[in-house]
């Protein structure tokens, strides 16, 4: 049973049922106070003003739940709403005249000679009621997805924010800066030219970072830019210890979460050994409507610096942009990771 206003969360049944007892009886207070006059005539409006209300209610929360379920407030508010109103408004029409004909049935054993002129007794106040009803209940249910739409959007916020710090510090986190400059200091003594083109790809991986911070997604052919850069840099520090192949034929449409790509090579290279022995080999391609980044296995110790919160950032940002999941192959030669390819800025 789920409780009416939010009938996503499941409520109590005893409670439920506890409720409409209550209800029913506050009815009869209210509007049928000379029904207390003997306890025979107090227990069958009871009884039928309970009947109108279980059923009432009950029924509005199941047609609420068939609809949500069917029709999405936020993509279409002006058809789920036209929907609830005639949905409910019948049935609650209808509802309540089953009810009215069960009750003459139970107390006198027989139905009504004139049907039409006893269906028309009080049918203006029927359907006054059941058109209320299916108002309030279609308000509700358009406040409480408005609710929901304001929540996760700001959660989406959140958690993109969470994971764009994320990539920024990885991507500019003190060992990186530390290494690079390392590996420049020695080439301005050896090697100016290469030294020049280090600064450029050095440069032109942080120009990346800054512009792509606030964007929720980027071409797939600018990230592939971007990792040219980031390879180039560790390369330049691993030389031949470290292998990245990439065949990605790239179309105008493909779209991936910023930095995806320099997280997985990034992982790869912290948990994995890289020497001239065991030298780590990574491959990225494109099947069909995925990119895959594998890379051989032969996993190091990390220490305690590794938190693993790099494949569960990018998991959580991939599942607002596309229902396809991202896969995550481990064998024992090697550790595959499948990110679905994203074709535009919705989902």
């Amino acid at each position: 049973m789920y409780i009416p206003g939010d009938w996503h969360n499941p409520l109590n049944p005893i409670k439920y049922l506890i409720a409409n007892l209550v209800l029913s009886f506050m009815i009869i207070l209210i509007f049928m106070s000379e029904d207390f006059r003997d306890l025979k005539t107090f227990m069958i409006s009871y009884l039928w003003t309970f009947c109108i209300t279980i059923t009432q209610w009950t029924g509005a929360i199941l047609i609420n739940q068939l609809l949500d379920r069917k029709i999405n407030w936020a993509v279409q508010p002006v058809l789920r709403s036209i929907l609830g109103i005639v949905l409910l408004a019948t049935y609650s029409v209808a509802a309540f005249m089953i009810v009215k004909y069960l009750m003459y049935f139970i107390i006198y054993g027989t139905i009504p000679s004139d049907g039409w002129h006893f269906a028309a007794q009080s049918s203006f106040f029927t359907v006054l009621i059941s058109f209320n009803i299916s108002l309030i209940f279609t308000a509700i249910g358009f406040f409480m997805a408005w609710k929901r739409e304001v929540v996760n959007s700001e959660k989406l916020k959140t958690e993109m924010m969470t994971y764009k710090y994320e990539s920024l510090r990885n991507q500019i986190n003190p060992h990186f800066l530390f290494n690079s400059l390392n590996v420049l200091s020695d080439l301005v003594y050896d090697d100016q030219a290469m030294a020049v083109k280090f600064i450029q790809q050095l440069s032109d991986l942080f120009r990346y970072v800054l512009d792509s911070r606030d964007k929720e997604l980027v071409p797939l052919k600018d990230e592939l830019e971007f990792i040219r850069s980031f390879t180039f840099l560790l390369k330049m520090r691993f030389e031949d210890k470290l292998i990245i192949e990439s065949d990605v034929q790239v179309n105008p449409e493909d779209f991936i979460v910023p930095m995806t790509l320099q997280l997985l090579i990034e992982n790869a290279v912290k948990h994995n050994e890289v020497s001239e022995a065991f030298p780590l080999r990574i491959r990225i391609r494109k099947n069909k409507d995925y990119l895959e980044v594998e890379n051989s296995l032969r996993l190091k110790n990390v220490g305690g610096d590794s938190k693993k919160t790099g494949l569960k950032n990018i998991i959580q940002q991939f599942a607002f942009f596309s229902d396809q999941p991202i896969e995550i192959i481990p064998s024992e030669a090697n550790f595959m990771v499948r990110v679905p390819i994203l074709k535009s800025l919705e989902k």
